[in-house]
């Protein structure tokens, strides 16, 4: 029998998070052998959806995507004038 473990996060960063779906969703699109499968969409929030037969892989998948939003946001304010 296998467990598979999922996980689903909505993200809002207001007027910036298009410009963070972008950034997060190229890292995505260029890893394809990940061994977690992750969905990221945009529909005016960033929906991430993740799933995994292995609970640590899904925490240290989760973990490294909200370092990346965290990353992106933290970018985007620190150039604001």
């Amino acid at each position: 029998m296998t467990l598979n473990f999922s996980a689903k996060i909505t993200v809002d960063a207001k007027d910036k998070t298009k410009a963070i779906f972008d950034s997060v969703n190229t890292d995505n699109e260029f890893y394809p052998e990940n061994p977690v499968k992750t969905k990221i969409k945009l529909d005016k929030k960033i929906i991430i959806s993740v799933e995994s037969e292995h609970l640590p892989h899904l925490r240290a998948n989760l973990n490294s995507t909200l370092r990346l939003i965290q990353a992106s946001n933290d970018s985007i304010e620190s150039v604001k004038i």
